[in-house]
């Protein structure tokens, strides 16, 4: 059976949450997820802590840092069982991923200035962040109660349930195998492009589209809908993701 491979934009940004991820000087980042809006989650930017021992709060301008802290996080995609969902439209295709497939996730980041506690002023870009060796995906109604339990259970449209009664005909769901892994090192992916009416926009960097190929011509990857990888590219691009630190 031939793999597939799918990217998918996840993560905070100036859109949804109004900050970047933090890209430190020597290549490692913090994920932070976009908040619920649902005010459900047992997850906040407070008690949420990093690998550098902040909480997510410390990301955001001091102004809003005690605010923000009482937050609650929608932790999706979760890296500790390894669950996506989403309940969108725009998703939906992911329930053709197979065992063995490949769902590797970017996000955008800026780079960080340790002394002052803020952003520098270069521009965020997209990069790579980690990658799902796909163990099941489906609908939430194709799964029983029991799968969804011991599989998804962590998953943030799960694991609620008033989310996951609202969404359940919905849903979409990834579980990842123990080979996934959040990256502890960033891997950068987008260049400068425009749209029609010549404004800046993030497209796919000639260098990585020789990688994952040109997504059948949309090399824009500054939105979320899912980008599936050429056939011809997949293997290249699996071969590319398991060997980034």
């Amino acid at each position: 059976m031939n793999r597939k491979a799918v990217l998918l934009r996840v993560g905070i940004d100036s859109g949804c949450g109004g900050i970047q991820s933090p890209l430190f000087a020597d290549g490692s980042f913090e994920f932070v997820c976009i908040p619920d809006n649902k005010q459900v989650s047992i997850h906040r930017y407070g008690n949420l802590v990093g690998k550098n021992g902040r909480p997510h709060s410390d990301y955001f301008p001091v102004r809003k840092q005690e605010s923000v802290a009482k937050k609650c996080i929608h932790l999706d995609p979760e890296f500790e069982t390894f669950t996506y969902g989403d309940p969108t439209t725009p998703k939906r295709s992911l329930r053709k991923l197979e065992r063995g497939d490949y769902l590797i996730f970017y996000c955008g980041l800026q780079e960080w200035d340790e002394e002052t506690g803020w952003h520098t002023d270069t521009p965020p870009a997209l990069y790579l962040a980690g990658y799902f060796v796909v163990e099941l995906a489906g609908m939430a109604a194709d799964f029983t109660k029991t799968t969804l339990k011991k599989e998804f259970g962590k998953n943030f449209h799960v694991r609620y349930p008033t989310v996951f009664e609202k969404q359940h005909d919905d849903l979409v769901l990834v579980k990842g195998g123990p080979e996934s892994r959040l990256l502890e090192k960033a891997h950068r992916i987008s260049s400068v492009g425009e749209d029609r009416a010549g404004k800046p926009l993030k497209v796919l960097s000639p260098q990585m589209q020789k990688v994952f190929g040109t997504f059948g011509g949309r090399v824009s990857i500054q939105r979320s809908p899912p980008r599936w990888v050429e056939p011809e590219f997949v293997e290249k691009a699996i071969k590319f993701v398991t060997k980034l630190s």
